[in-house]
């Protein structure tokens, strides 16, 4: 009977660095070192803008704002914003109990994710309750509006979807976008 046949023995053996297996093997923990790496330096390196600080303050300033959202629910306060692109400028108007509100307001509008693109606004309302700022290009985004007094002791809060609504009407405690 006749042996089966062997492999060819080589005479000499080649170090493990020199076989493609071993390389293969450890690239995928290579692979995961260097973006564990990089995931760290973009943690530490990127400033997270919706985190605040002081948390504890600004849930303790929860309840001020409400205080601010009732007076203005008292005073019956209305507004209503519409931005004007051809002009540059965000047109409004104010009201208390039907009647017109003139004086100095606040409006703020804020960037739904980029900080650095809110707007803080001052208006003088007329004998009319009309108002209108000069802004830059709105981008297309859902802003978060603020309307307060002088004082800051009342406001009006609502979100605008621009362009798709063309203004937002904010009535103390109700908020309705067209």
């Amino acid at each position: 009977m006749q042996a089966a046949a062997m492999p060819p023995k080589m005479n000499e053996q080649q170090p493990w660095y020199k076989h493609r297996w071993p390389w293969l093997l450890m690239l995928g923990p290579a692979v995961v070192v260097v973006a564990g790496i990089y995931t760290t330096y973009l943690a530490v390196s990127q400033q997270d803008a919706l985190v605040v600080d002081d948390y504890y303050k600004q849930g303790k300033a929860i309840n001020q704002d409400l205080s601010r959202d009732r007076k203005a629910a008292a005073m019956g306060l209305n507004a209503s914003l519409r931005f004007d692109p051809a002009s540059g400028k965000l047109v409004g108007s104010i009201s208390s109990q039907a009647q017109p509100f003139s004086g100095k307001l606040y409006v703020n509008l804020v960037h739904s994710t980029q900080p650095m693109k809110d707007l803080k606004l001052e208006a003088t309302a007329d004998q009319q309750g009309q108002f209108a700022i000069a802004v830059p290009l709105l981008d297309i985004a859902r802003w978060n509006v603020v309307v307060e007094g002088e004082q800051r002791d009342w406001r009006l809060a609502g979100e605008w979807m621009w362009p798709q609504q063309k203004q937002v009407d904010m009535k103390a405690d109700q908020t309705v976008q067209r």
